[in-house]
């Protein structure tokens, strides 16, 4: 049953391979004015100071498709805690309030974590070079930045959801041995 306190989260990347948090509903979803772009230089998660790594962000511009979770209310606290720990962990990501469509035809407000453009981390739009020579290189809490590529790709290949940059970069991982750390 929703709640009208109840929580929708729009997953774009690894939250919808790996929310993290509790849901009562999952559904696939999708946003106008903002597209999945690897655009968010990975210092934590992905990769490290000295040498990045490369993540999706929501960037201005278009549309995305991806995952929105319904979280019932007795658990938004503790998955507000949970993503801003996170996703935020050095704030390269604004937590916003979104419109996401989702495919039953329901308009919800969901929180989104889009790229702040003014942030030291944001990349902008890179050259595929450079993206695959960051992606490569980059190991962080989370693990290698190819397993992040590879593993988004797989999932939105599951949904039929399709991404030229990261279909580009999963073929590009599978036939170039990695950088040495």
């Amino acid at each position: 049953m929703l709640h009208e306190n109840d929580l929708w989260v729009f997953g774009y990347g690894s939250l919808m391979w790996r929310p993290g948090f509790d849901f009562a509903e999952k559904q696939l979803a999708s946003i106008h004015g903002y597209h999945r772009a690897m655009c968010i230089y990975s210092h934590v998660h992905r990769g490290t100071r000295e040498k990045p790594g490369l993540v999706l962000g929501l960037d201005h511009g278009g549309s995305c498709k991806g995952i929105a979770f319904r979280v019932a209310a007795a658990n938004v606290e503790e998955t507000l805690a949970y993503l801003r720990e996170r996703e935020q962990a050095t704030s390269v990501y604004v937590e916003s309030r979104l419109t996401a469509r989702l495919c039953d035809g329901r308009k919800v407000s969901a929180l989104a974590y889009t790229a702040d453009r003014g942030h030291h981390q944001y990349a902008g739009k890179l050259s595929q070079e450079e993206v695959l020579r960051l992606v490569t290189q980059g190991i962080g809490i989370s693990g290698p930045n190819p397993d992040y590529v590879c593993n988004t790709q797989a999932h939105l290949h599951e949904l039929a959801i399709r991404d030229a940059t990261l279909e580009w970069l999963a073929k590009e991982i599978a036939r170039v041995p990695l950088h040495p750390q």
